[in-house]
Order: structure tokens, then sequence, then C-alpha cells
């Protein structure tokens, strides 16, 4: 098979045909007159109509994520059997088609949601276990990251979505994941006990009831409602773990012993939020703290902008 160079300008005769491999010549005699090449070419400073490789990658993991949330969103509106790909395409505003560029079918797609949403929990897990703190304060911390989580589509997808819908190996990875959240509330607890933060209890049975409330939120939560995905993750950090808080009656009654009788006497309650003055001060200002050191990682944002 010979290639087919086409002539240049100055009429170069058909004979310069090239064959693979192997430059004639004739052909080579012409090119090393450089002058005359340089005259007959002049550099050109156009830029290349092909994209970067890091450019072209870019371009296509921002194509991939945008048919990501698509996907997920059109999933938990109508249920995972009633959507379909024509109206993710459609959603999109391209071709059924141009998404089998980047996934082989609709279940393929629902793994992936579920995958972003395990790798936000895996980053809250990373960030917390990595913080200090008592076992306490670390079980807070993940429980309003995961709380808040829970309100969000991606979060959502760990929670609404039937492992059966997946392939045999993927439900096998959901599976094992799972079990490592499940795990890290039971470790936050163990240690708790340990470090005498938390009242002694079986961490399994806590962690459940903790994991089980918090992944509710993702079947009842809508944004745009009364409160916002923080104010409802940090309520409910504070429900969570009262009950098992060693030090929540003790901080409590610090704070009202720290108040002047006169201050008291000086300042009416407010209607309607008798007696919970006390629980502002305290346990919801600690979750606040918690929640604000714990903080949103990096690629979490991304992901959810």
């Amino acid at each position: 098979m010979r290639d087919v160079i086409a002539d240049p300008p100055g009429n170069y005769p058909l004979d310069y045909l090239l064959p693979m491999g192997n430059i004639r010549a004739p052909f080579r005699s012409q090119c090393d007159n450089s002058h005359a090449m340089d005259a007959r070419f002049p550099p050109s400073n156009t830029e290349s109509p092909w994209l970067p490789f890091e450019s072209r990658r870019r371009a296509r993991d921002e194509k991939r994520e945008a048919v990501l949330r698509a996907a997920v969103q059109l999933f938990l509106e109508q249920g995972y059997h009633r959507a379909t790909l024509n109206d993710v395409a459609k959603r999109l505003n391209i071709t059924k088609p141009a998404l089998y560029n980047y996934f082989r079918g609709k279940d393929e797609i629902l793994f992936e949601c579920w995958s972003i949403g395990h790798e936000l929990v895996d980053e809250c897990i990373a960030e917390t276990s990595a913080g200090a703190g008592s076992g306490l304060d670390k079980l807070r911390k993940l429980t309003v990251r995961y709380a808040e989580l829970m309100t969000t589509d991606y979060g959502k997808s760990l929670v609404r979505f039937d492992l059966r819908d997946l392939s045999e190996h993927n439900r096998k990875t959901v599976q094992t994941a799972k079990r490592r959240i499940d795990r890290a509330f039971r470790d936050y607890i163990a240690s708790g006990i340990a470090d005498g933060s938390v009242k002694p209890c079986d961490p399994k049975l806590a962690a459940f009831a903790i994991a089980g409330s918090l992944n509710w939120i993702g079947h009842w939560f809508q944004p745009g409602g009364e409160l916002t995905g923080r104010a409802v993750a940090e309520e409910f950090a504070i429900r969570l773990t009262d009950g098992i808080a060693k030090t929540t009656t003790r901080t409590t009654s610090t704070r009202k012993a720290a108040v002047p009788a006169a201050a008291k006497a000086d300042k009416p309650p407010r209607k309607g939020n008798v007696g919970n003055a006390s629980r502002e001060d305290g346990s919801e200002h600690h979750t606040r703290t918690a929640a604000g050191a714990a903080g949103q990682s990096k690629r979490a944002r991304g992901r959810l902008r």
C-alpha cells in the first residue's frame, strides 16, 4: 500500500509517490533546498483546530457529568424504571445515540450516580477521621455532613434506588461500601464510649438508629422548603446524638449557671420559645461549630454545583 502526498506548489511530477518508509532520493533532494521551501511555505501562526489532549479530556468529563446530573434528576423525579434514555437525551438537547459515547446503558448510569454519592461520603469520613476531637465530636461532624448530603441528588441516589437494578458485580460493590459507612458510625460511637464522651451503649444499634434516620432524609427532603439542607442536617445532629452524649446535661447546666440572675429578670422570655435558649446556646452552637470544622471538600463542592 503506497501513501500519496499531494503535490505542493511548484508542480512536482507524479513519480514522487512515496512507498511506506521509503522516501525516494529525488523528492529528498528537492526538500533539501530549504530556502526554496521556506519561500513556498511561509510559517503559519494559525492555531490547530484540534484541542490539546488535556482539554479534550476535560471537555469529555464535563459532558459526561452533565449526562449524570440530568439522569439522576430524572430518575428521582420519575423513578428509575419510568425514566428513559430518550428522556435524558431530550433534557440535554442531544440525540440518544450521543449518550452511548459516555455510557453503555441506563444501569451503568445508575451505578455511576451511586458511585459519586458514595465517593462524597468517603470524603466526609476521611476528613472527619483526620480531624481532632472526641468520639462524640467526630460522630456529630459525620452526622451533619452525611445528613446534608442526603438532601442532594447524588446523596438521595444512595437510598432511593433499588440495588436489584444493578448488575451482580456492581451490587456487591454497593453492599461492601454500605458496610464501610456503617462501620464508620460504629467506630466513632465506640471511640466516644472509650474516651467518655458517649454513654455506654451498643455501637451497632446506635449506628443503625442514627444512619437509618439520616437515610430517610433522602426520601422526604425537597429543596426550596422552609429549612435548608444545612439547617436540617444540624437539627438532626442534635436530635440523634443528644441521647447518647454523656456531656450534654453537664454542658447545659453549666451554661445556665453562668447566666446572672439579674440578666434573667431583665430579659423576659420570648413567646413560644420558653426553655429553648439553653439548647440554642449549648447543643446547637456545638453542632454548628462541628459542621464548620468539617466543611465541604473541594471535590464535593464541584460535584454538587
